[in-house]
C-alpha cells in the first residue's frame, strides 16, 4: 500500500476508533465500556486500538482532549457575543462552567477524566485553555479594565476557579441545583479583578 493511502488508512481507523470510545465512555463510563465491544463496532481489532492510542488508557486520554477542545470552542463562541472583553472573559468562565451538565461532558471529561488520567490542570487542552485566558487577562490589563496583577497569576486562577466549578457541578447529586451557585461564585471572584467597580460601565 502506498505511504499515503497507508496513512489515510490510519486516520480512518483512529477516527473509528474515537467515535466508538466516545459514544461507549458516554453512555457507559470508561471503567465498564469493553475494549471488544467499541473496537467490534468500529470494525477494528484490539490491535489497532493499541497501535493509535498504546491502550484503553490513552484512548480515553484522546477522546478527553477531543471532548474538551470543543469545550474550548463552544466556551470562545460565548465570548465573541459578549459586548466587551470583560464580560467576554466571564462568558467564556460561565459557560465552560455551564457544559458540566452535558451528560457526555460530565462523565467523559469531568468525572472519568480526573479519575483515570489525573489532575486536569495538567492536560494539554486545559494548557490551550490557559493560553487564551493569559491574552485576554493581559489585554484587560494593559486597558486598565484589571488591575495591574501578574497576568499568568490572575489567568491560572480565573481558569482554575472554572475547572473546578464545573468538576463540581459535575460531582454533585443535583448538578442543575449547584450550576447557578457556581456560576454567581465565579463571577463574584472575577469582580475582584477589576480596576474599578462594575458601575464602571464598560
Amino acid at each position: 500500500m502506498p505511504p499515503t493511502r497507508r496513512s489515510e488508512t490510519m486516520e480512518q481507523n483512529r477516527a473509528k476508533l474515537l467515535q466508538a470510545a466516545r459514544r461507549a465512555f458516554g453512555a457507559k463510563g470508561f471503567a465498564a465500556a469493553s475494549m471488544d465491544d467499541l473496537t467490534a463496532e468500529a470494525g477494528l481489532t484490539r490491535g489497532a486500538l493499541y497501535h493509535n492510542f498504546g491502550d484503553k488508557k490513552g484512548l480515553l486520554a484522546a477522546v478527553v482532549a477531543e471532548v474538551d477542545g470543543e469545550m474550548a470552542a463552544r466556551a470562545h463562541d460565548a465570548a465573541a457575543a459578549a459586548p466587551n472583553g470583560w464580560e467576554a472573559l466571564l462568558a467564556e468562565g460561565s459557560a465552560y462552567i455551564e457544559m458540566a451538565l452535558d451528560p457526555q461532558i460530565r462523565r467523559i471529561v469531568l468525572l472519568d477524566g480526573p479519575a483515570f488520567l489525573g489532575d486536569p490542570s495538567t492536560w494539554p487542552s486545559q494548557n490551550a485553555c490557559l493560553e487564551l485566558t493569559k491574552q485576554a487577562v493581559a489585554g484587560l490589563v494593559t486597558e486598565g479594565v484589571m488591575k495591574r496583577v501578574d497576568v499568568e497569576a490572575a489567568a491560572r486562577l480565573l481558569s482554575g476557579a472554572a475547572l473546578n466549578a464545573a468538576l463540581w457541578v459535575a460531582a454533585s447529586d443535583d448538578p442543575s441545583a449547584v450550576l447557578p451557585k457556581a456560576v454567581e461564585a465565579f463571577r463574584t471572584m472575577a469582580a475582584g479583578f477589576l480596576a474599578e467597580p462594575l458601575s464602571r460601565g464598560l
